[in-house]
């Protein structure tokens, strides 16, 4: 029986030594006729590798202490396992709930170690901090309670992915995830802005529907009445235009019809009609007819345009109202006057 359990326990201690040692290395690879083949391995230092063995196992503090030590030795060296040990060493802080203090070092390889392999992976590793924090994790306030909000940091963090890893996957979903986060907290110039440079940058995702439909409402939900700016509004007409000819389907199920185009348009026309009125109110007459005939012109068909029309009649201004629209089709190339 002894005989059988020292057999036992010598197997398994063979067995973790063979896993410790291939812990400690990194394969090399490299092409061979056409193919990826296994050239060689480089030896990792062993106080690295038994750092990511002790995070493998779930023990980030004694992990933590042994790469303070580590790095603290060889930070200002040309070690190879540098990069490493500071990914490793983020990790660990991370592990410990202490994520905000890891961002330290994962900037450290970002910025120190461009071309290492630990680079992507810092960089990922602050897109999933920033997702917490636009989510509404708080920092800590003296290491002691989750108060300190971190929502601006979380918004920094996710523009600095797209930033440091140009068109890829990772920034994509960083780019998705911030305008998102703008659409939902309601700061919707913001979100058009952000669905705009989605779109724009990433023609081919597969995610370019949904963010040319949540810039076309962003735009329509900026627009917040007839006194206030309507930019929104003649960003959304144009966008609309161009989002049926690419997606006739699409724009069909979202409900981009002839019944939406309507309601912007009589919005635009509700717009220079209280323009007017305001120039009615201030006694520049001049001012408010050129905009009241602006009304009648551009939107012949609103409301607003019918309202124009009656204005201008009982002032004199107007003999009979124009029934159908002007041939200027487009009204933003005429000078405003509107304030």
């Amino acid at each position: 029986m002894n005989a059988t359990h020292a057999i036992r326990c010598l197997v398994l201690a063979l067995v973790c030594m063979i896993g410790f040692e291939a812990l400690a290395q990194i394969d090399e690879f490299g092409l061979d006729q056409n193919e990826w083949a296994r050239t060689g391995s480089v030896p990792i230092d062993p106080d690295v590798a038994e750092a990511r063995r002790l995070l493998a196992l779930d023990q980030p503090a004694a992990a933590l202490a042994l790469l303070n030590t580590w790095i603290d030795t060889h930070k200002y060296t040309s070690h190879p396992d540098l990069p490493e040990a500071y990914l490793l060493r983020g990790d660990a802080k991370n592990a410990k709930n202490d994520e905000y203090e890891a961002l330290y070092d994962y900037e450290v390889v970002i910025k120190q170690f461009y071309g290492s392999d630990a680079f992507p992976k810092a960089v990922e590793r602050e897109f999933e901090i920033a997702v917490r924090y636009i989510n509404g994790l708080r920092r800590y306030w003296l290491g002691l309670f989750r108060v300190q909000r971190a929502t601006s940091l979380g918004e920094e963090l996710l523009i600095r992915v797209q930033e440091r890893m140009p068109q890829s996957q990772l920034a994509e979903i960083a780019a998705l995830e911030l305008a998102d986060h703008y659409y939902k907290q309601r700061d919707m110039r913001m979100a058009a802005d952000m669905y705009g440079i989605f779109v724009e940058n990433y023609p081919q995702s597969e995610h370019r529907v949904y963010a040319g439909l949540r810039q076309i409402f962003s735009n329509i939900a900026s627009f917040k009445g007839p006194r206030y700016d309507r930019s929104g509004l003649i960003e959304s007409q144009v966008l609309i235009e161009r989002f049926q000819a690419r997606y006739p389907a699409d724009a069909e199920q979202a409900g981009i019809t002839v019944q939406l185009q309507t309601w912007i348009d009589e919005s635009a026309a509700n717009h220079l009609l209280d323009t007017a009125v305001w120039y009615l109110k201030r006694r520049d007459e001049a001012s408010a007819r050129f905009v009241l005939r602006r009304v009648i012109r551009n939107h012949p068909g609103s409301t607003a345009a019918s309202q124009a029309a009656d204005i201008m009649l009982k002032r004199g201004w107007l003999e009979t109202a124009p029934t159908e629209r002007s041939t200027d089709t487009n009204p933003e190339t005429t000078d405003d006057v509107e304030q």
